[in-house]
């Protein structure tokens, strides 16, 4: 592409996308999630790395046998850090958003009295609210509990396999709703002097704690509405969030139905919704049985088994392999260089999390378009590829952290779709390279300039200047 036809692509996508998005991205709310996204990064690689090291041998057959008679003997004890972190993100993601919003609004006006502790704690205390499953039964209010082959829902709690599923990253979009609720039911108390108070006598501690009982009597009464409101429809709010998206079960015969999946899986995860979670857990029946099909011989169905992470999701959702080694390789921005070289190991397991929200790739307008077309274009190399023959169609179920090329192979038994797989890392990273070299630069002059500002403020430490901005005061 021509200077001049970049330059227009920009200054089009800075007119109709960009200069909305930069808008939207200047919200409290928005920059609360972004803070909250940097917040999460060590959990989310800390327990990225414990997963990467226990599905060793899903990748390396050859290391079976030596982990299975070795560290497999101590798995259920190291793999607690992945389950502590990984198992539980939408706990970390509420409540360090109900901190961070509370305290951005604090800071845009100083005459509210708020406590950002007390923002995460009621955040925290609306989420766990939203997570037992009720229904309306024989004119009862009735907990839900299922033990089966299929499902274990104790006393409401729905459980996998690592712990409760909704403190999970399933768990984070209904996260950020509860902790926008109860920030804002904080705020409007606040506000409206609708607190317990203390004579001046009583220390600040206790008399803050009192401060915040109001607040939480009205948040649990409101989320208590919301989840009969919910209940007497027959759902809650975690099952309602996937109502809208039943079609797309209709979507998986043809490549325009596959790029519809594609857009709208990264257009939730774009806005903080678990979109692969959503919409595959619909259409992955369909491709299980296209799968059986294809081995069986009947069919010649394109999408089936595991072809996302076959070809459409190299490195994680939004095919972030080849971005993540270019961000530790060529970034100029201690931020995304050191996120990059931190991430490398997970995403070449597709475990992606760090980069998705330490980028972050959610509410960031520099990177919506390559994290939403990216994924389009990797797919649709796979795709036809094996439409028009060049590989086999899927006939296996592969471990989803296979490497890309390895998957694709163990899921056709064709060594043809290596080449194919490693030409979808290729297509994907180049729709990111023009978009991470301008958001690199980006982030650069901003790390240049905060280190210039405290510079001027007397501090000749340029590594201090540049750990101060990372810090999120």
């Amino acid at each position: 592409m021509s200077e001049n036809a970049n330059s227009g692509l920009f200054a089009f996508m800075e007119k109709y996308l960009m200069t909305p998005m930069t808008k939207l991205s200047q919200t409290q709310l928005v920059r609360a999630i972004q803070a909250t996204g940097v917040t999460t990064i060590p959990f989310t690689i800390v327990g990225s790395m414990f997963l990467v090291f226990n599905i060793l041998p899903t990748a390396i057959p050859a290391l079976q046998s030596f982990f299975e008679s070795t560290f497999f003997r101590f798995s259920e004890l190291y793999m607690l850090a992945n389950k502590a972190t990984m198992g539980v993100l939408a706990l970390y993601f509420t409540i360090a958003l109900g901190y961070h919003y509370t305290y951005i609004i604090v800071e845009d006006n100083q005459d509210l009295d708020l406590d950002p502790i007390y923002g995460a704690t009621l955040a925290l205390f609306g989420f766990i609210m939203t997570i037992p499953q009720i229904i309306w039964e024989d004119g009862y209010m009735t907990i839900v509990h299922v033990v089966s082959e299929e499902e274990m829902i104790i006393n409401g709690w729905a459980l996998g396999g690592d712990g409760v599923s909704r403190f999970g990253s399933i768990g984070v979009f209904v996260g950020i709703i509860m902790a926008i609720i109860a920030v804002h039911v904080y705020k409007f108390c606040i506000e409206k002097n609708i607190v317990i108070k203390m004579p001046a006598a009583v220390p600040a501690g206790v008399a803050n704690s009192f401060t915040a009982l109001i607040p939480m009597f009205i948040l649990a009464i409101l989320v208590l509405l919301i989840n009969a409101l919910f209940i007497f429809l027959g759902t809650d709010i975690f099952q309602a969030i996937q109502l809208p998206f039943m079609f797309v079960s209709n979507l998986t015969g043809t490549w325009l139905g596959f790029m519809i999946i594609l857009f709208l899986i990264h257009a939730l995860w774009s806005v903080g919704v678990h979109g692969a979670t959503i919409i595959s857990s619909i259409v992955n029946p369909i491709l299980i049985n296209n799968m059986a099909m294809n081995a069986s011989g009947d069919a010649h169905a394109t999408l089936a088994g595991e072809f996302w992470n076959a070809y459409a999701y190299p490195g994680g959702s939004g095919s972030t392999l080849l971005l993540t080694l270019m961000m530790a390789t060529i970034c100029k921005s201690e931020q995304l260089k050191i996120l990059g070289r931190t991430s490398a190991v997970p995403a070449i397991f597709n475990i992606n999390e760090p980069i998705i929200f330490g980028v972050p790739m959610i509410y960031n307008p520099d990177m919506l378009v390559p994290f939403i077309l990216a994924p389009m274009v990797a797919g649709s190399i796979g795709y036809w590829a094996t439409e028009l023959g060049f590989v086999r169609p899927v006939i296996a179920l592969m471990p989803w952290p296979t490497p890309a090329g390895i998957g694709a192979f163990v899921s056709t038994g064709d060594w043809r779709a290596i080449p194919v797989a490693l030409l979808s890392v290729l297509g994907a990273g180049l729709v990111y390279y023009p978009f991470l070299k301008r958001f690199d630069n980006k982030l650069k002059e901003e790390e240049l300039h905060k280190a210039a500002e405290l510079a001027a403020n007397g501090s000749d430490d340029a590594e201090a200047a540049l750990d101060d901005f990372f810090s999120l005061d």
